[in-house]
Parts: structure tokens; sequence; C-alpha cells
């Protein structure tokens, strides 16, 4: 019987959720969005549908996203989020339970932790697992972390950036800080209006943080037309901005996530500094995608940086490959019930 047992792994993430399951991959990489009608309390959309729906429902529906900053904000959003995603993952095999693994931000209490526990089993797990990003993070990022040497990994997502110094499967020294691509995205929005009295999106702020954004001044400058509307005359508006924009906008949370990678590096071992600076520091996370910030890192900390393999599949891949092999990975693993 043991096959149907089936095994999902979840990143759940303050702005994407993604599902790992063993041998099949990452099946669902979908926003942590969910769509309510206020009128009767139901979940109509969860996802992909529901992100289409920001900024654009009538009063009577509101797109939510369940987490802040990594951390469940509204309990029973998150789980029926939970149910839909574990429900889509196991299609037609509703009978058998899963064992689920959830990844969970480095600095979480253990209250924050329980809640995630308890909304995954409430959500129909038959068992639910904790890993801690970093740690899921660097092993999504085929970095050794079992071994006796010092690893740092920087995984800078939707609403936090954790930073971590891995050793013998644990965590040394970290830190958390509540900057993200959503901070980004909103920094964005913020300095066009400021600058340009354009009001933009939040879905606006990000393609153009995609599409143009960097972390450093570029020398070849990447231009884009945006439209919005305008603060004074209140009608749409076109307009051309390039990547300095971009960067100047992000000056202050590029700032705060240095200062915090500094910080972990103050408070490492010596032993583990010199590991640090042999393997370099890895950026994993969607974020991690900025152009230049891994040589901003350089810049600002002398250390060498390099970004992961698919930054953004690492929690999740890191996640399925800890559940597949419980065993190996007992030290690093949380509350399991």
């Amino acid at each position: 019987m043991s096959m149907f047992f089936k095994k999902i792994a979840i990143d759940l993430g303050t702005t994407y959720t993604l599902v790992h399951v063993p041998k099949r991959g990452i099946i669902i990489n979908e926003p942590s969005v969910v769509a309510i009608s206020l009128l009767d309390n139901k979940v109509l959309a969860v996802g992909n549908e529901a992100k289409e729906m920001i900024g654009r429902t009538p009063d009577t529906i509101v797109a939510q996203r369940p987490l802040k900053h990594g951390v469940i904000a509204d309990y029973k959003t998150t789980e029926a989020m939970l149910k839909y995603f574990i429900g889509k993952t196991m299609s037609g095999l509703r009978i058998f339970r899963p064992e689920v693994m959830v990844a969970v931000p480095g600095g979480i209490t253990s209250t924050e932790r329980r809640a995630v526990v308890d909304a995954t089993l409430a959500a129909g797990a038959r068992a639910a697992y904790i890993i801690k990003e970093p740690i899921a993070a660097a092993i999504g990022a085929d970095i050794p972390i079992g071994s006796a040497s010092g690893h740092m990994i920087v995984d800078i997502g939707g609403g936090t950036s954790e930073i971590a110094v891995i050793s013998l499967g644990g965590i040394v020294t970290s830190t958390s800080v509540r900057i993200g691509g959503n901070s980004f995205d909103a920094a964005i929005a913020d300095y066009i209006r400021k600058e340009y009295a354009l009001a933009i999106g939040e879905r606006t702020a990000e393609d153009i943080k995609i599409r143009i954004g960097a972390a450093m001044y570029l020398e070849d400058k990447l231009y884009m037309e945006i439209k919005g509307r305008d603060m004074i005359s209140g009608l749409p508006r076109t307009l051309e901005i390039n990547s300095d924009d971009i960067t100047q906008a992000l000056q202050n949370d590029l700032d705060g996530i240095m200062q915090a990678i500094k910080s972990v590096l103050y408070d490492t071992p010596p032993e583990l500094s010199a590991d640090i600076m042999d393997k370099g520091m890895i950026f994993s996370g969607g974020s991690s995608l900025l152009r230049n910030i891994d040589a901003l890192a350089t810049k600002v900390t002398q250390v060498p940086a390099f970004i992961a393999e698919d930054p953004l599949l690492c929690v999740a891949k890191g996640t399925g490959v800890a559940l597949d092999n419980l065993d190996s990975y007992k030290r690093s693993i949380l509350a399991a019930r």
C-alpha cells in the first residue's frame, strides 16, 4: 500500500507557492493569492486565477495574500489555499492523505510554526513536517549542508530575505529581514509616483523590476515604456523610464539586504568565515534574479557571490529532497506530528 502515501513538498511563499513531488519535480507554481466573496465568505479562486483579480475586483470580492512576510497573517485563508494546492496535487487520490513538508522562514516563532503545522493538517495532510527556508534553499542549491564546513545562503523571496550560515545540517548564524520582491515592487511604484507624478499598480511595478531592474547602475541602460495614471490630470499617460530609475528606487531596500548579509558575516565563527571566503555565498529565491545583485554583494563584502541554478525553485526542490530522505536530514527538520 505504501506506494500510495504521496509525499508533497510545499514552498509556502508570501508571493508564490510551489509544490514539489518527489520523482515528478515541481508541478505547481502559482501566486499565493485567494479570492474571497464577502457576501458569503466563500473562496472563489486560488492561485493564478485569483491573482488575475488583484486590483480589478468589485466591492464584493477581495483578493488576499494570506501570508505576510512569510508568516501566516490569515489562518482560515491559508488553510483554504493549502487545501486547494494539496487537492490539485493529489487529484483523484482523495482517499489517501499525503505526508506534507512545508518550508517556513528561518526567523519564525514557535507559535507561527504551530500555525503552519495545524493549517497543513487541517488541509488534509496525514503528517506535517517543517523545514527552515535557508536550509531548504541550500539543499535545493546542491550545497552539501551535512558537511563540517560553512556554507552561506542568501534567499531573497517575496516577503523576506533570509541569510544564513549552515554547517553540519544546522543554522549557525542567521538573520531574516522583511525586504524582498514585494518591497522592491512597492519602492518602484513609490519612486515613479514621486519622480514622475505617475501612479502605477503593483503588477506593473513587478513587470518593470523584471524587465529593467538592476541592483547596480548598468553601463548599457535598459529602457521601457510604462503606462499609468497621471497624478495631476488623473488621465492615463505613457512614460519612458530606464534601469537607472529602478536602481535608484531600490537603493534603500538593497542597502537593508547588504547590511543583513554583513551582520551575519560579523557573527560567523572564524573557521566558518574562512570556508565562506573560499566557496562564496550562494543567492537563491526569485528576487535574486535582479540583475547584478551578486556583484553588489561582492562589492560590499569582498566575498565572492554566485546565483544558484533556478533560484526561484531552490526552496521547493530542497524541501522535496528533504522529504524524500527524511532520515538523512533528521537534524535539519523541525517538529513533525
